[in-house]
């Protein structure tokens, strides 16, 4: 679900000279977001994405390359998007009210209608077989990448004392992305805004005390 687009980023999409496309990329790629949050990387075919696209297959790879480098460019915009508060957490001012917008965040996305429940990437994950292990690769580097980026802001509120000494930040970092893990599989499985706003308040009564 959750998670930054830092150092992970796929190429940009170029436009090609000649005759002028008859669909709008960024659209289109909001289309091919819904159809991979909605039934996961290997579940969503190339017929479901073109047909959601609304393009046939030749522009499909002429201007967003294979199926694998699609779901690439998916992922920058869902991470530039839908989970944009993300990043925006980290500039909290204390790291409790980091990880409280991080929770609230994920419980605003369940409330939202024009978006499919749960986390693209947590699904994309969970649906990824054998055959799309380098997909899988990719959403373990970006999670990753999210993770490191919390860890930091966490020992930066160490050194600054708002956090106690004998806190880890890296198990406070791996306990967070644990729990927003599962609330976006709760979501996807129709918990309300209201449980996973319960499932955060609950979570946070563990968060360490100076």
């Amino acid at each position: 679900m959750i998670y930054l687009p830092i150092g992970m980023k796929s190429e940009t999409v170029t436009t090609q000279r000649g005759r002028p496309r008859a669909f709008n990329p960024d659209t289109a790629l909001d289309r091919a977001m819904h159809v991979f949050w909605a039934k996961g990387y290997e579940g969503a075919s190339l017929s479901d994405l073109t047909r959601a696209m609304r393009i046939n297959r030749p522009s499909l790879y002429a201007t967003f390359g294979n199926k694998e480098q699609l779901f690439g460019k998916v992922l920058d915009r869902y991470m530039d998007g839908p989970v944009a508060y993300f990043g925006k957490a980290l500039a909290a001012s204390k790291a409790r009210d980091v990880v409280e917008e991080i929770f609230l965040g994920t419980a605003r996305m369940a409330d939202d209608p024009r978006i499919p429940a749960g986390c693209l990437m947590v699904q994309g994950a969970l649906a990824c077989g054998d055959a799309a292990g380098s997909v899988r690769k990719e959403i373990g580097a970006r999670r990753a990448a999210a993770k490191a980026a919390l860890r930091r802001r966490l020992q930066r509120a160490k050194r600054e004392g708002d956090l106690p000494s004998n806190a880890d930040p890296a198990e406070l970092s791996h306990y967070v992305m644990t729990v927003l893990h599962g609330m976006a599989v709760q979501s996807a499985d129709g918990a309300s805004p209201d449980q996973l706003r319960r499932v955060a308040q609950i979570a946070l009564r563990a968060w360490p005390k100076r």
